[in-house]
């Protein structure tokens, strides 16, 4: 995804000048395509990641629409009050990006874990999440939080993703993204890079994939859900403050909060070190 990622950037900031990366001394063999060509709007701001999102903030004040890179969790919770205070409260168009969400990092332990990233992000009101499944739901992710910049998360898996879209798909917050056809009474549905899981998963059920949502798409979902005898909801994050909760929240004191069956990963891995595969096994998220 993050190969995606820099390639669709590098083309939306061929159009659009107001397009800036600032990376936090990360990202190398993979961010240079930018910076090569748009060395005026590319800024390193060394192991600061604070005053990244400070900077950026302050750049998204003045016309920029900022990109902020880095792994996993240091954009993330290492940068949250400047996050919420600065980006979200200010309604920036700041995009947090982050590389290897859930256990793509996997053996370089839970320092680069991003497991509990969607409960810090989904409480911020103006927050948009953007968690693609594969890379054509990253390029169309990038291109919807360009043409509607404010403030957003990024998160991407790390390299080699399977493509499950044959084209980009269509997107907006809320919208649920048909992935696999079938049947309909118990649907799949998914976000992030859960999507693969979710459809090793599915046993002829459809799959169905949220790449764009957050607290102001909550209202979308009751419709959508009624479609459906029941969805099963999975993600390579905790169950707690996670999508399944998000998704529940949304329809709690309703007959529809019954018909959600989350599958999540297990609060057991948060202190394991292990390979991708087997901490998402152990979590439970894979079979």
């Amino acid at each position: 995804m993050r190969n995606a990622f820099i390639d669709e950037l590098v083309t939306l900031a061929q159009a659009h000048d107001h397009i800036a990366l600032i990376v936090g001394d990360l990202g190398y063999n993979v961010i240079e395509p930018f910076a090569d060509r748009f060395p005026d709007r590319f800024v390193n701001a060394g192991v600061a990641e604070q005053n990244m999102t400070g900077l950026a903030a302050g750049m998204a004040s003045e016309g920029y629409h900022v990109f902020t890179y880095s792994i996993a969790n240091f954009p993330t919770f290492r940068c949250a009050e400047q996050i919420r205070n600065d980006v979200d409260h200010h309604r920036l168009p700041v995009t947090v990006v982050a590389v290897g969400g859930g256990v793509s990092y996997g053996a370089l332990g839970y320092s680069h874990h991003a497991v509990q990233d969607y409960a810090l992000m989904r409480s911020m009101p103006n927050m948009v999440i953007a968690a693609p499944g594969d890379p054509m739901e990253t390029r169309a992710c990038l291109r919807w939080l360009v043409a509607n910049p404010g403030p957003s998360y990024l998160r991407l898996g790390k390299a080699g993703e399977p493509q499950f879209h044959d084209a980009v798909p269509d997107v907006a917050p809320g919208r649920w993204v048909s992935v696999r056809d079938g049947g309909q009474a118990d649907v799949m549905l998914s976000t992030g890079g859960a999507l693969g899981a979710a459809i090793g998963r599915a046993d002829g059920r459809a799959v169905w994939s949220l790449p764009l949502w957050g607290m102001a798409a909550k209202p979308l979902q009751p419709d959508q859900i009624a479609r459906h005898g029941s969805v099963t909801t999975l993600e390579d994050h905790l169950a707690d403050g996670g999508f399944g909760s998000w998704l529940t929240e949304a329809v709690a004191g309703t007959p529809a909060a019954a018909c959600i069956r989350p599958i999540a990963l297990s609060a057991e891995i948060c202190d394991m070190v292990a390979g991708q595969s087997t901490l998402n096994r152990v979590g439970g998220l894979t079979l």
